[in-house]
């Protein structure tokens, strides 16, 4: 089963920084975004509405039971929809409208069973069936479906909501409180990776002596800056002094509970961590930025699925779409940020992945150098760097 490949849906650019994006209300617009997100996770619906008067009642397609669905009917008075992304639209081989978000319909309405099949690839009831006729039509960019599976993804949950519209003219935000249900703008929703960044704040620092820097001895820093609506702190790792005028030598890291602190030999990020550290003591300064975007974004929970489709044949990237995924769902625009704010904008870059160095420009950071940051393979992980550098053009 290795040889198993995605279907693709059309390669999309992400939007690194959405400064085309619906106007947000921060900081009221973040607090807004992040309790929402807290009710999906907890399994609750939320509302959200969008700029053209669309409202809807939105669930994490992966808390779907008979309950909820019933209870989206009667709030809605129609048949709940299913939105999910196109990566997964193509995985259930249903036409791919060019649109980043579908939304799928079924006469006589969708049942538990149902929701599971097409949002989760690990849920096997009756897979060997084929799926029912289905009635998929396109998102619009910034609609509230789109909000929806947006939302989903700020939640670390699946990213596919079931949705239900709402019969009503006046204004949601009342509407939803009736019925005691969070209200969050869409526009909110799709600006809510830029206001983070932008709203950045360094929230404590202190000298950690780090084993291999001491063994050089050159001293350590950690700063730790946290968005205005309180969600999870990025560091920096500052070793020695380095100078604001001059590129400074940078790894721009993203967490990985399982490679950083278990030692997983399915990756190469824990070799990347320690690596980077020695390298920059050695060479006496510079910074490491430990971004908190687990699982190239997905979070570590749908990392774990992830790794569940690897072990039935898929690679790194297939088992990423097959969740309904883009391959890398990082943003870098905290990184850009905290080099800012550190004092600095320009880098030598220690990676191996060209888009990095791409995206890092697009974020307003020099980046002046490439610096190859690589480490032996071993017999778990072999495949993994393969596809890294086969499929996403990683430079070994």
């Amino acid at each position: 089963m290795t040889d198993q490949k995605t279907p693709r849906a059309p390669s999309r650019a992400l939007d690194l920084d959405r400064r085309d994006a619906p106007a947000t209300r921060e900081p009221r617009a973040q607090k807004a975004v992040d309790r929402a997100a807290g009710e999906l996770r907890r399994g609750r619906p939320v509302v959200t509405g969008d700029g053209d008067g669309r409202g809807l009642v939105l669930l994490g397609a992966e808390h779907v039971d008979p309950r909820h669905l019933a209870e989206i009917k009667s709030l809605c008075a129609t048949d709940p929809e299913l939105a999910v992304t196109a990566r997964r639209a193509a995985v259930l081989g249903l036409p791919a409208p060019q649109s980043n978000i579908v939304v799928l319909s079924r006469p006589g309405g969708l049942d538990p069973d149902l929701v599971m099949r097409l949002a989760d690839p690990l849920f096997d009831a009756g897979a060997a069936e084929p799926l029912p006729d289905l009635a998929p039509r396109a998102a619009e960019r910034f609609d509230a479906w789109s909000a929806a599976v947006a939302l989903t993804k700020i939640a670390r949950l699946l990213p596919a909501a079931l949705t239900g519209i709402i019969q009503f003219d006046g204004d949601l935000e009342n509407w939803a409180k009736r019925h005691d249900l969070m209200f969050v703008d869409a526009g909110d929703v799709f600006r809510q990776r830029l206001d983070e960044a932008r709203t950045l704040t360094e929230v404590g620092a202190a000298r950690i002596p780090l084993a291999t820097a001491e063994n050089t001895g050159v001293a350590s820093k950690v700063h730790a800056f946290r968005p205005a609506d309180g969600a999870l702190e990025h560091l920096a790792i500052v070793i020695g002094d380095p100078a604001p005028g001059a590129p400074v030598l940078t790894r721009v890291h993203s967490e990985c509970f399982t490679g950083d602190l278990l030692g997983s030999l399915r990756c190469d990020c824990g070799d990347q961590l320690k690596g980077a550290i020695a390298e920059i003591s050695a060479a006496g300064s510079g910074i490491l930025l430990y971004l908190a975007q687990e699982g190239r974004g997905i979070g570590l929970v749908n990392k774990l699925r992830a790794y569940e489709l690897q072990d039935r044949g898929f690679d790194t990237i297939d088992a990423n779409e097959q969740l309904g995924f883009d391959a890398d769902e990082r943003v870098y625009l905290p990184a850009a940020q905290m080099l800012r704010l550190l004092g600095f904008g320009a880098v030598r870059l220690l990676t191996n992945n060209p888009e990095k160095v791409a995206a890092l420009e697009r974020c307003g950071i020099t980046v002046a150098e490439r610096v190859p940051h690589a480490f032996p393979s071993n017999e778990h992980n072999e495949s993994y760097l393969r596809t890294k550098a086969s499929r996403a053009g990683h430079l070994f």
